[in-house]
């Protein structure tokens, strides 16, 4: 099984308290909270594609807690993993550490990155029954303004029909990018198929909605 989760954050004090407003008491609950949460999912010899900003912490504490999540790991590096750059840092814990993945996940394309790639390769890609071949899975935009503008860009593209190999009838230009932020899966990492479905909940754009409201 494979699984997919961004911008953790671990040891991200900030983004408890101020940025996320994610509501634990201290930095310390949030960790022991999410960690509990990836290891009720995650076997040992299970995969989790971790899709940028895994801990925010030195190198030392970003190693004890690579130990204790389980799964084999592989790492999009996004903005806040500096703990990768240093050379203490446990390397040999990750099938492999990149800025940027194409894998395939059960006969569909998937590209890996922290930031999300607006044009992606495989994008119009469809199988014979008109269905998207290619997903573009990212962070760091959380629950932010930001994603309003991502959902306006990927409306603006879905507006151009396009005609596609499998039929003669032009039909929406496809755009399938899904930001797997953990607080929309309740910080458990989840199959591309249980992302699929968060993103068309419209999970992403109700969030930011009601951040203005409480904000108001």
């Amino acid at each position: 099984m494979r699984y997919y989760i961004a911008d953790n954050h671990f040891f991200h004090t900030n983004m408890n308290t101020r940025m996320d407003k994610r509501g634990f008491k201290s930095m310390e609950e949030m960790n022991e909270f999410m960690l509990q949460q990836w290891n009720s999912r995650v076997r040992k010899k299970e995969e989790v594609i971790i899709l940028g900003d895994l801990s925010i912490g030195n190198v030392e504490e970003t190693n004890r807690l690579i130990d204790k999540l389980n799964g084999r790991l592989w790492l999009c590096i996004g903005n806040h993993d500096k703990a990768v750059l240093k050379r203490e840092f446990n390397k040999d814990r990750f099938e492999r550490i990149d800025y940027y993945m194409e894998l395939n996940d059960n006969g569909r394309k998937v590209i890996c990155c922290h930031y999300p790639v607006m044009c992606y390769n495989g994008q119009f890609r469809r199988d014979k029954n008109g269905n998207p071949k290619t997903y573009m899975l990212h962070g760091h935009i959380h629950k932010t303004p930001d994603v309003v503008g991502v959902e306006h860009y990927k409306e603006f593209v879905r507006g151009f029909p396009r005609i596609s190999r499998s039929s003669d009838n032009p039909s929406p230009a496809p755009i399938n990018m899904i930001n797997c932020f953990c607080m929309y899966s309740n910080y458990i990492p989840l199959t591309l198929d249980e992302w699929i479905k968060i993103e068309e909940s419209g999970i992403s754009i109700k969030s930011v909605q009601n951040d203005w409201r409480h904000d108001g």
